[in-house]
């Protein structure tokens, strides 16, 4: 189905990762890649059985970000002036806001570095564990470069304007540790243990209640826009939309029952 990603699936189908799987350009990102991962989100998000989203890459990178070659050879087909512009319009952003607006959880298993426009893939999605050798550089200001893929967007908001800028004008490389302790991923694991402690993580949120996990979401990502008042109204109706799901009846029964819920996500 296709021919640039690898698709693994786990728990009967209800996990769904993503593997970019071109590890002799370190998983570099081209628009086969980018239409591949806009296609698997898409459909992930659709599928009512799907209950958790991820994006790995395989080998020893986890993305290496936009391939120049390509991006070059694109303006000689195209013979368009801007067509770094059209790039990202047509194949960048249309994922960021997939990623962004999935009514799934989308998580980030950062196996290795993660550059450029691969460090903004991972960070977009709604957390990221990384390896213990993994690595972050916003790497755009080195070819002479602004950060894209929501990079200017999300970067202050995750860092503040001090160290984005920092980051952002030095290239500078942030190990997994250091990520961690930024607070731009969640958790590192060792590169021995890194597929098996991911992977316990994402069977985890996969039998978590589906919907109400993807309503938080939509909050954290409304917070960005709203003022206090307008976010307690939306708290306020997606409590009210959360309440009406079989899980929460589930969990509310479990509870009383003192046993495990056991979710289905609808």
């Amino acid at each position: 189905m296709y021919k640039l990603i690898d698709v693994d699936n786990h728990f009967e189908g209800k996990l769904q990762i993503a593997y970019i799987n071109q590890p002799e350009s370190f998983n570099s990102l081209n628009k086969v890649v980018l239409e591949e991962l806009l296609h698997f989100i898409k459909a992930c998000d659709a599928d009512s059985s799907v209950r958790c989203i991820a994006i790995s890459g395989k080998g020893k990178a986890f993305c290496s970000g936009q391939n120049l070659k390509e991006a070059l050879d694109y303006k000689a087909e195209a013979n368009e002036e801007r067509f770094i512009q059209r790039i990202v319009i047509d194949y960048y952003n249309p994922l960021v806001k997939a990623i962004v607006y999935a009514k799934k959880p989308v998580i980030a298993l950062v196996n290795g570095p993660a550059v450029g426009a691969g460090a903004m893939l991972a960070l977009i999605c709604d957390f990221a564990v990384a390896s213990e050798s993994a690595y972050f550089s916003l790497a755009f200001s080195n070819i002479g470069l602004v950060p894209d893929t929501a990079g200017t967007y999300y970067l202050p908001k995750l860092l503040g304007r001090s160290l984005a800028s920092y980051l952002a004008f030095t290239g500078k490389k942030l190990s997994a540790k250091e990520s961690l302790e930024r607070g731009l991923v969640a958790d590192v694991f060792s590169d021995v243990t890194f597929s098996e402690q991911s992977l316990q993580v994402l069977e985890h949120i996969t039998h978590q209640p589906t919907v109400a996990l993807g309503l938080t979401k939509k909050a954290f990502n409304k917070s960005y826009q709203n003022s206090l008042s307008e976010q307690l109204d939306l708290e306020s109706i997606l409590q009210q939309d959360a309440a009406e799901t079989w899980d929460f009846q589930e969990g509310i029964a479990a509870f009383l029952e003192k046993r495990k819920p056991q979710y289905k996500g609808k």
